[in-house]
């Protein structure tokens, strides 16, 4: 086996952490931006969103093939029909893509006539950014990124107590 697949529980909890961290700093800046009317490119300020994809997935048996593994048993009436075939289900997961876009949400009017970005109608385009929504997004993040903290910690502790016996 190759040292490599050892660690790959580690693999994609970093994997998890770095898009958790990457969405953080999407809400910050659009907790940042909130009331910014003027940008450089012009007009208010656009919403960041992160969106996740998943990369290419392989089934639980070309990942045991491929990692020069295959399912033996010591008595074949284990598995009936004398062997196991694992269907479309069984995916196991290639990785995680993480892309920041522009959110297309229409942008806020909010009437100020005395406000130097204001329109002839006394009405501010305002960012599309609702303080609510990123603070949602935030705790959802945070629990995210804790969740993979706490899968890193166990993968440790049993790669620890694997050692010891």
């Amino acid at each position: 086996m190759k040292l490599e697949k050892i660690f790959s529980g580690f693999n994609i909890s970093a994997l998890g952490l770095s898009a958790q961290r990457k969405r953080m700093n999407a809400i910050a800046n659009n907790m940042a931006n909130a009331e910014t009317t003027h940008t450089e490119e012009g007009g208010p300020f656009k919403r960041k969103i992160v969106v996740l994809k998943a990369n290419e997935q392989t089934t639980f048996s070309e990942a045991l093939t491929g990692a020069g593994m295959g399912l033996a048993t010591t008595n074949k009436g284990h598995f009936s029909g004398g062997g196991t075939q694992f269907g479309a289900e069984e995916v196991l997961p290639g990785g995680v893509e993480s892309a920041e876009v522009e959110d297309t949400a229409p942008f806020k009017m909010v009437y100020d006539a005395s406000h130097p970005d204001a329109d002839e109608n006394g009405y501010v385009r305002m960012p599309n950014v609702n303080v609510v929504t990123e603070m949602v997004d935030m705790i959802s993040a945070s629990r995210s990124y804790e969740a993979n903290v706490a899968a890193i910690a166990a993968t440790k502790t049993m790669m620890k107590d694997t050692l010891e016996i």
